[in-house]
């Protein structure tokens, strides 16, 4: 138990509770003092209320502010972020982007500053020299198509052998009518059996080029096909018969005729003609003489 007269001091000193004077000064005294001392101003310490315990064994606790700490250059930072970030809002469209051409970007600033782009009369510009070109037309590709396909028609035609056979007629390798091709000069289809004969009734009577005997004007004025030529023969008045000679047409009523090359004594006959299989080439044969049921005889001229 404390004693209410005496109580021992700090520092092992002894000093009566009330006397002030000969006290020691306490931490508190000692701060306040140095900050004076500094020019700091201070706020008065709170004295300790008399009580039953000594002065150096009521311990005063106080809370010291908590200073923010920051580190040099943090300020500077961030004023240049937020100008940074507002420049950015504030440039142009088009300085976000790449620009594909230095040019156009000078004349597109020239034009916003209003500025006019005057040229002089003595500026020449000299014109790119282009080699000649000229373009495939249809008319060239139908050309070509038409000199590649008679190509073909040479090469089947001498392929054939037809040469050596026998055969004379001119325009052999001349495109068929299926092949796109046109009329020969006597009028009828290239490479068909009507004008394969009607060249062959020319080669005959002496008329191997223009102006020819018969063409189709005068052999069959009512129609090119085969199957026409007997009522053209009788509307003539032409004569014609069931037994063949050399030189006569061998006429078929499935729209087909052939030239009658030879007779011979065992009673066949050996005939020529172009697409009698629908290949529009040369053929020669020998069938029996009653292999046409009628024979138109060359007409007179």
């Amino acid at each position: 138990m404390l004693d209410s007269q005496h109580v021992p001091a700090r520092n092992g000193l002894d000093h009566p509770r009330g006397d002030s004077a000969n006290a020691l000064p306490s931490r508190r005294d000692l701060r306040a003092s140095s900050k004076k001392k500094r020019g700091r101003a201070t706020a008065p310490v709170p004295r300790i209320p008399e009580s039953a315990y000594p002065a150096s064994r009521v311990i005063v606790v106080r809370r010291t502010p908590t200073k923010i700490q920051r580190k040099k250059g943090s300020s500077v930072l961030t004023i240049l972020a937020v100008v940074g970030l507002f420049g950015s809002v504030a440039l142009p469209a088009y300085a976000m982007a790449p620009q594909a051409d230095a040019d156009t970007g000078t004349l597109a600033a020239a034009k916003e500053l209003g500025a006019s782009i005057t040229v002089a009369d003595d500026v020449t510009i000299e014109a790119t020299e282009r080699g000649a070109f000229q373009a495939t037309t249809a008319t060239d590709l139908k050309s070509q198509k038409r000199t590649a396909a008679m190509a073909a028609n040479y090469a089947a035609y001498m392929e054939s052998g037809a040469r050596e056979k026998g055969d004379d007629y001119p325009w052999f390798s001349e495109l068929s009518n299926n092949q796109g091709g046109g009329l020969s000069p006597l009028n009828y289809f290239y490479r068909e059996c009507v004008d394969f004969v009607a060249w062959r009734l020319n080669r005959d009577a002496g008329s191997t080029s223009a102006p020819f005997l018969y063409d189709w004007s005068y052999l069959t004025p009512s129609g090119g096909n085969a199957s026409q030529w007997k009522s053209a023969w009788q509307q003539h008045g032409w004569q014609t018969s069931t037994t063949p000679v050399a030189g006569s047409v061998a006429w078929y009523p499935y729209n087909h005729v052939a030239y009658v090359k030879q007779v011979n004594a065992d009673g066949t006959i050996v005939v020529e003609d172009y697409n009698q299989a629908g290949m529009h080439q040369y053929d020669i044969r020998t069938v029996p003489a009653n292999d046409a049921p009628l024979y138109l005889y060359a007409p007179p001229r």
